[in-house]
């Protein structure tokens, strides 16, 4: 009987471990089952949180989307804007070509006709000169003829009458002063 009692004992102590540890699987369990609860809340809000993410990200994504196509369709204009001021910096490069050889050709005559120019330079000199002595001796032939009168009464023949003697040999006096300038320039 001995073996039996030990047997029994055995499977007593087998029963009660067994009991311990179905008591302490349960504890485990319903720890574990705490847990998950929880961490099946925390997924709730986390699936809520993507979905709102998911949302937005949609959303934002559609926005970028209508950006990229306004960017393009901007570029899209903005590159006919820059073939224009190429353009126009190719004119402004075409005429400043143009002007430096219309300047050079300039340069270029008036350096071979340097004489030619001062001639007429200086005929042009000598005929306005000529000009303002002719419009001087207009004036003081005018001036002559006012200096002088003629009245029928002074005079029965209508001689001219001498107005200021001082101011004819003046005028003389210019006349030879205008004279020997002529002289001095031939």
């Amino acid at each position: 009987m001995d073996w039996q009692i030990i047997l029994y004992i055995a499977a007593g102590i087998a029963a009660i471990a067994f009991l311990v540890l179905c008591i302490a699987l349960a504890v485990v369990l319903f720890s574990v089952k705490k847990n998950l609860d929880h961490v099946a809340k925390t997924l709730d809000g986390v699936e809520g949180q993507i979905q709102g993410i998911t949302r937005e990200s949609t959303d934002l994504l559609h926005k970028t989307n209508r950006l990229a196509e306004d960017v393009q369709g901007k570029s899209a204009k903005l590159n006919s804007v820059v073939d224009a001021v190429q353009g126009i910096g190719n004119s402004m490069t075409n005429l400043n070509s143009s002007v430096d050889r219309v300047t050079n050709s300039i340069t270029h005559n008036i350096s071979q006709n340097e004489d030619k120019i001062s001639q007429v330079v200086q005929w042009s000199n000598v005929a306005m000169e000529v000009a303002d002595k002719w419009q001087m001796r207009q004036k003081r032939n005018s001036a002559y003829t006012t200096k002088y009168s003629t009245t029928s009464e002074t005079d029965p023949d209508n001689l001219p009458v001498a107005v200021n003697e001082s101011s004819t040999t003046n005028d003389n006096l210019d006349e030879d002063r205008v004279n020997a300038g002529l002289n001095d320039r031939k």
